[in-house]
Order: C-alpha cells, then structure tokens, then sequence
C-alpha cells in the first residue's frame, strides 16, 4: 500500500501536466499556435535529428573499435570515452562560445594573422541550430556509447566467429552481423539521448533557439500565463511519449538469443598501420572535443579567475552539495524500499506501481516544474485562504517556493536512476538466500538490514553517486522551484554565462564536471566487469 501510495505521489506532476491538456485554448495559447508553435516544433524536430546523426555516428563507432579491435591506446578508451557524460551541454556550449565568439581566442587569433576585421571573412556561427545540435551530440553520444558496447561484449563469440570464418573484416562483420544483434541496445541509448535533447534548456536558451522549454519559460515568466504553459508541457510530453512507444515498436517483434560461449574471449580484430591510425583518430577526436578541450579551457579559465573562489562561492558549494546529497539519500531510500517491496510481491500491482514511480526520469525537469509548482501553488493558496478565513492569519507559502518542492521534483526526475540500479542488485541476489533467512526465523526487515545491504554495498553508493550528480547538473527544474536567494553551482553558472561572463562561471562549471566524473568511471568499471574473466581483447 505504501508503494502504491508513493508511486501515485510521483505520478501527480504528470497527471496534472497531462490534464491541461484536456482544457479548451485560452487566448494566450491560441496566440502560441499562431505565431511560434510551429518553430517549436520544428527547432525540437530538426535538433533531434542532428543530435539523432551525431551520437549513432560518434557513440557505435566508437564502441565498436574500443569492444572488437585491437590498436595502441584502446583500454584508455574504453572508460576515457564516457567522460564526456561528466560534462552538461549547457556547460559545454558557454565553453566553445567561448573559444569560437567573435571575442574569442580562435577568431581573435585568426584576424590578427590574416591582418582582418570582423565582417571580412566567413566563420561558421556556433550560437545556432546545427551548433547546439553539435554540442548535445559531444556530451550526448555516450548514452549511445554505454549500452552499444554492453551489446557488444554480450554477443556470442560462436556468432562472430562464423563471420570471421566466411572471410568477412571488422567492418562488414560489423554491419551485417553486431549491429542488427545489438540494435536492440543502440535504439535504447539513441531514446535517452533524444529525451535529454528535448529536456535540454541551458543549451537552447544560450544560443536563443526557440523550443519547447523555452517557451515553457518564456509563457510562464514573460506572458504570465501558468496553463497556457502547462498546455506547452503537456505538447512536449507527447513527443517523448512518442519517443517510448516508438523504441518499443522498434522491438516488438524481435528476439536475439545469445547462443553458447559467451564467457570465452571474443574475437579481437587486429588492426593494420592505417587502420591502427583511423582507430586512434576517431577515439581520440571525440574526446578531445568532447572532453578534453572543454575541461581544459575551464581549468585555463578558473586559474585566471581564481578570485570568484571567495565565501560566497564555498557556501554556494555547499548548498549545492547539502541539497544534492540530501535528496540523493531520500531517494535511495525510497529505492530500496520500492525494490525491495517489489522482490516481496512481484504481483502486478506493484509492479505497475514500481514502473510508474519511475517513469519521471523520462520527464523534462522543466515540465515536471510545471506539474509540481501548479498544485503547490493551490494548496499554499487555499491553506492560506482557511487560516485568514477562520483565524486572520496568512501563512504565506508554505510548499511552493521553498526547497521542499525543489526536493520533490528532484525525486519525481530522478528515482528512477537509483531505483533502476538498486534492482539491478537485487536481481543479483539469489532468492534461496532470502529463504534460508526466513527459514531461520528473520523477517522480512532483518533479512534486508542484516543479508541484503551488505551484499548491496557497491549499488546502493553507485545509486547514491548517479542521483548526487544528476542533481547538481540538473538547470531548468532549479530555475523555477528553487527558493528566493538560494542558488547552486548550475544556476550560478547559468546566471554568469547569460550575462557574458562566461570566465566568471568556469569554477562554477568546472566543479559539476569533477562531481560527475567518479561515477562514469564507476559505469565504465561496471561494464569492463559484465564479461567474465577478462575476456575483452587485449
């Protein structure tokens, strides 16, 4: 029943979101349709598909040379390549605007060689459509990158060598046989990539790209209108709805069976001079610029602008860690709980209720802003309006407009990472071991305090890591609810870059991305670690 209830708490921002939906068009939203929806939707369309290009291209191909081929510098790869994960877009977009501006090192460096002024020669614009398309696929592709190299070292070694014995090289063993069999894991990352597309709002807004979460926050704050906005929200629901139905459809009538020898070593492709080359470059291109430029341009940035390390930007820190800590055990909990409630009964109620509890991770964090200030919001109202009513008092806002509903969002958006893992442990653990508990006379609380958390350990603080660092990177859901005269580093940061001072935000920047980078290695340790006796190539 406890499940059952949480779950429906979680549920409530979407369900009041989706209702607005069925209310008929103000004047505001009819306005919308006639002028800028359909940038909307065509900005949302064409950016999907660049960032759609961009991370197959970057993330298969890379896990593909960094699973199957053998070439100098592979095992560096293999965890090296996730670290642009670390690195929101909106960070990485100041970063190169940085760089690439008019004002900017390359431009500035350019027209001093070539004696020029601005206007008296061409360079491509990066604050546009195709450079915002650039910069989610750069931090995106590893989405494609994590679960495509997963498939491909679950692949049946038989498979593969099969290939190999008809004469076929890396290339066509990987288009004819990998990629079909590990389709089911590409299409799966390509939908996560393209929901955080459409999630995106740091990114977007800097370049002033019209989309959907801009123009959530354009209605609300700028036209004052909370359920033309909330109409918005519930428009942009439907395409990632419509993201989730179609990687289902994309599966729906496809089996792939891993026959026998999986754990033996998989067939490792031995890369000639040129081809050692081409493997190198593409591996290290997309770290470089996914990665490595960025985060050094912050460090370079940081160092000039040490004096932004004061008080006020340790106590920033703070907050953001308190905050992003503090949510990250609540939810950890509720994930053990929900897990654990779901191993006790796997009946279909809970079950169901388990899936809705996590389903917010697909959510845009500027929709579920929407879906838990709008009901906040009416309650603060109408506790208000009793207590004036019967006592002549005003208890002012008591939910909306203060870090309880920050919190809130916080775990509708991001449950469902720490409840995934923590049942990918649980499903680790046998369940004869919870019978010989129980046989032995230990409840069902004891068995989990006493056998099951200690067997836990390594999920439940990768839980804990994945939940703390989304939460520090997390831009437009903290925009909104966060309360009057608190910040964290990501609005910080945002604040510095939209008023230029993108020197100004590196330490701010700089910081979210070391948070992040502890739990990518983790990720890639986990995957190294899904195939028994080190049996990757070497």
């Amino acid at each position: 029943m406890s499940i059952l209830a949480i779950a429906l708490l979680l549920a409530m921002p979407v369900i009041v979101v989706a209702s607005y939906g069925l209310l008929p068009a103000g004047e505001v939203w009819q306005h919308l349709a006639d002028t800028v929806l359909g940038d909307y939707i065509s900005n949302s369309l064409i950016l999907m598909l660049e960032v759609a290009v961009g991370t197959l291209l970057l993330g298969v191909s890379t896990a593909w040379l960094t699973t199957m081929c053998r070439f100098p510098g592979r095992r560096i790869f293999e965890w090296a390549l996730l670290l642009p994960m670390a690195m929101p877009a909106y960070i990485i977009a100041y970063t190169y605007t940085g760089m690439f501006d008019v004002a900017g090192p390359i431009q500035t460096t350019l027209r001093e060689s070539l004696g020029l002024q601005y206007g008296e020669y061409w360079f491509p614009d990066i604050r546009s459509l195709w450079g915002a398309g650039v910069m989610l696929s750069l931090t995106l592709y590893p989405y494609v990158y994590l679960l495509s190299r997963a498939a491909f070292l679950e692949q049946s070694v038989c498979v593969l060598e099969v290939s190999r014995s008809l004469g076929n090289g890396p290339w066509r063993t990987f288009f004819r046989v990998a990629l079909p069999l590990a389709r089911p894991a590409v299409v799966a990352g390509l939908s996560l990539a393209l929901m955080e597309t459409l999630a995106d709002y740091g990114t977007v807004q800097y370049f002033g790209i019209a989309t959907f979460t801009t123009g959530i926050f354009r209605t609300w704050f700028g036209m004052d209108d909370s359920a033309a906005a909330a109409q918005l929200s519930t428009a942009l629901l439907l395409f990632v709805f419509t993201l989730v139905l179609l990687e289902r459809w994309s599966r729906r009538k496809m089996r792939y069976h891993h026959s026998g020898q999986r754990h033996q070593s998989l067939p490792g492709f031995v890369l000639v001079r040129h081809q050692k080359l081409g493997a190198i470059l593409i591996c290290s291109g997309t770290l470089f610029f996914g990665f490595l430029l960025p985060a050094g341009q912050l460090a370079y940035w940081a160092i000039k602008t040490h004096e932004m390390i004061d008080a006020d930007f340790l106590r920033l820190t703070l907050n953001t860690v308190a905050l992003a800590g503090g949510t990250a055990l609540i939810a950890l909990l509720l994930a053990l709980l929900m897990g654990y409630g779901k191993r006790l009964s796997p009946d279909k109620t809970t079950v169901s209720a388990v899936r809705v509890a996590g389903m917010g991770y697909a959510v845009p964090g500027t929709v579920i802003a929407v879906g838990v200030m709008l009901p906040f919001a009416w309650l603060d109202n109408s506790i208000d309006s009793w207590m004036q009513a019967q006592f002549g008092l005003s208890t002012g806002l008591l939910l909306s407009g203060t870090l309880v509903a920050l919190v809130f969002a916080y775990l509708v958006r991001f449950l469902a990472v720490s409840l995934q893992t923590v049942e990918a442990g649980l499903g680790k653990i046998k369940q004869t071991i919870d019978e010989s508990a129980r046989t032995l006379g230990a409840p069902p609380g004891q068995v989990l305090r006493r056998v099951h958390l200690p067997m836990l350990k390594g999920s439940l603080l990768t839980a804990l890591l994945l939940v703390f660092v989304d939460i520090m990177k997390e831009l437009p859901a903290t925009l909104v609810l966060r309360p009057f005269n608190f910040n964290t580093l990501a609005v910080r940061a945002f604040e510095l870059a939209s008023d230029e001072r993108l020197m100004d935000s590196a330490s701010a920047s700089l910081t979210i991305v070391l948070a992040g980078i502890l739990p990518v290695i983790l990720l890639s340790r986990s995957i190294r670690n899904s195939r028994d006796n080190n049996d990757t190539p070497t």
